[in-house]
C-alpha cells in the first residue's frame, strides 16, 4: 500500500486545541476543534467557505460510541454558530470541518458530500448518526462527480488520524468470511490492507461458541459467521452493555439453530479480551484465549514473537 502524507498544525500548540489537517496533493483542508474552541474555530477562513461538518460527542445511549451529526453550509461557521445555540443538538463536544482550500467547492458539491457521508457513516455502523433523514446524493456532472469521490477517499484516510472513525469501513480481510472450524482462508481482496497476523480462534466451547478474527489495518476483528454464547452469563459490566449494544444493532442476531448467537457481519473490537467476552458471554483474557489456527500460539505468545523478531531485525541492522 502506497504511504500518505498528513501535515497536522496544531495551532495553539496544545494536542487538545484547534488543529488543522491536510494531505499533500490533495486540495481538502480539514480543520477540527472542541466546542470549547469554537470561537476560535469560526474565526478561521476555513469556517467561511461552502463545506461539510460533523458534530461529534459522546452516545448517552451506548457508552464508547460516538453520536454525531453530519452537515452541510455555503457558509460553514453559520451553521456551527446555530448548532451551538440548539438545545436538540446539545450532545457534542468536537466540531470537524471539511472545506476546498481553493473554494471551489459549491452547494451541490457540498450537498453531494453530506449525502455520501450519512450514507457511509450509516453503513460503517460504528457511530449513531444524529441526523433524521438521509438525504439521497444530487446528481453531478461526471467529472464533479469524480472529484468529490476522491474527496470522500481522501477524508476517510484523513479522519481516523484525528480519531474520527465514522466513516471509516470495517475492514475484511477475504472475499468472503470463513465458517468457523474452516482451516484455510479464502484469498484477500486486492482493495483490502492485507491482514500482518494469523486467523485465530476462539472454541468450540460446550455452549456452542466458536470464532474466528484477524488483525486487520491495526483492528482485532472478528470475522462475520462467528458463533457466540446464546446469552451473556456473567457479571454485569461494561463487556455486558457492549454485547447488549451489539444484538441490539443487529451485529449479533439468533443462528439458524437458536442455540447460538450468529456475527451477521465483521466486527471491530478494542481488545482481544472484549471480543472474547462477547463471544464467550463473560469477562474473558483474551490475549490468552485466541489461539492462532496454524500455530496454536496464543494471541499474547504471536504479539511477543513479532516484538522479538522486530528487536532481532533491528540488532542485525546495527551491526
Amino acid at each position: 500500500m502506497s504511504g500518505k502524507q498528513i501535515r497536522l498544525f496544531l495551532a495553539d500548540g496544545t494536542p487538545g486545541g484547534l488543529l488543522t489537517a491536510e494531505i499533500m496533493n490533495w486540495t481538502g483542508s480539514v480543520i477540527a476543534a472542541p466546542r470549547s474552541d469554537l470561537a476560535e474555530l469560526l474565526k478561521r477562513p476555513e469556517a467561511r467557505r461552502t463545506g461539510v461538518y460533523l458534530l461529534i460527542g459522546d452516545d448517552p445511549d451506548s457508552p464508547g460510541r460516538d453520536l454525531v451529526y453530519i452537515g452541510e453550509g455555503d457558509d460553514v461557521g453559520k451553521r456551527l454558530s446555530q448548532h451551538a445555540r440548539d438545545d436538540s443538538k446539545d450532545f457534542w463536544s468536537r466540531a470537524v470541518v471539511l472545506t476546498s482550500k481553493d473554494a471551489n467547492l459549491t452547494k451541490a458539491h457540498a450537498r453531494y458530500l453530506e449525502a455520501r457521508f450519512i450514507a457511509i457513516a450509516t453503513s460503517a455502523g460504528r457511530s449513531r448518526l444524529h441526523n433524521g433523514t438521509a438525504p439521497e446524493p444530487v446528481a453531478l456532472p461526471e467529472a464533479d462527480r469524480s472529484d468529490m469521490e476522491y474527496f470522500v477517499s481522501q477524508a476517510k484516510i484523513v479522519l481516523p488520524v484525528l480519531g474520527v472513525n465514522t466513516l471509516r469501513a470495517w475492514q475484511s480481510a477475504t472475499k468472503a468470511a470463513p465458517r468457523p472450524g474452516q482451516s484455510e482462508s479464502p484469498a484477500p481482496r486486492e482493495d483490502l490492507p492485507i491482514p500482518r497476523s494469523p486467523v485465530f480462534q476462539l472454541g468450540p466451547t460446550r455452549a456452542g461458541a466458536h470464532a474466528t478474527a484477524q488483525e486487520v489495518d491495526g483492528e482485532f476483528t472478528v470475522r462475520a459467521g462467528s458463533l457466540a454464547r446464546l446469552c451473556w452469563g456473567g457479571t454485569p459490566g461494561s463487556y455486558q452493555k457492549l454485547r447488549q449494544r451489539l444484538e441490539s444493532d443487529g451485529v449479533l442476531i439468533p443462528s439458524a439453530n437458536n442455540l447460538t448467537m450468529r456475527f451477521a457481519r465483521d466486527y471491530v473490537f478494542a481488545s482481544p479480551s472484549a471480543a472474547a467476552a462477547v463471544v464467550l458471554g463473560r469477562n474473558a483474557n483474551g490475549r490468552l484465549l485466541w489461539s492462532a489456527e496454524r500455530t496454536g500460539q496464543s494471541y499474547a505468545v504471536w504479539q511477543e514473537a513479532q516484538l522479538a523478531a522486530a528487536e532481532l531485525e533491528i540488532n542485525e541492522r546495527s551491526h
